[in-house]
């Protein structure tokens, strides 16, 4: 496990903290946690309410989501330094739009999100970044799941059901 040191320094080579003051940087440094995940174990289901956010340091996290007919269908694979878990930062909505399932051995810097929130409350320059960068996530991910839905509705039309 590393300690309060090493967690630091791992947070100020993440491109998503790059823009964030060295006060900043101690404050997610002391709400972080580094969590450890075997090949196929999932560490979030669709619909769950898993209150963490999670940022890929090593290995993958394949995202999968449930298409009725279909069965469950990989939608984007998270290596490092993606995002993962974001839905639990938005304050309405916090169940997961897919399931998270590792692929290989991997190390994932977890921040519990009420934690993430309360912090980003009391430091707004942190807080928006945090949630500039989040915006980016979202849209980035409804694109990419949509491109994948698009490719089921031509599939289907074309009499060809392999995705």
């Amino acid at each position: 496990m590393l300690n309060q040191a090493d967690v630091t320094t791992t947070i100020k080579t993440i491109p998503w903290f790059l823009d964030l003051s060295p006060e900043s940087i101690q404050r997610l440094s002391g709400i972080a946690d580094l969590r450890s995940f075997e090949d196929g174990e999932v560490i979030f289901n669709e619909g769950d309410q898993h209150p963490y956010l999670y940022v890929v340091l090593e290995g993958k996290v394949c995202l999968e989501s449930f298409v009725p007919g279909r069965g469950s269908l990989p939608i984007f694979t998270a290596e490092s330094l993606d995002v993962v878990g974001w839905s639990s930062l938005t304050p309405v909505v916090r169940q997961k739009t897919s399931t998270a399932r590792v692929k290989g051995r991997t190390l994932l810097l977890s921040f519990n999100a009420n934690n993430l929130m309360s912090i980003c409350e009391k430091d707004c320059d942190l807080g928006f970044v945090i949630m500039r960068r989040l915006a980016n996530i979202i849209a980035s991910r409804l694109l990419t799941h949509r491109l994948h839905l698009l490719g089921l509705i031509t599939c289907q039309h074309d009499g060809n059901n392999d995705v």
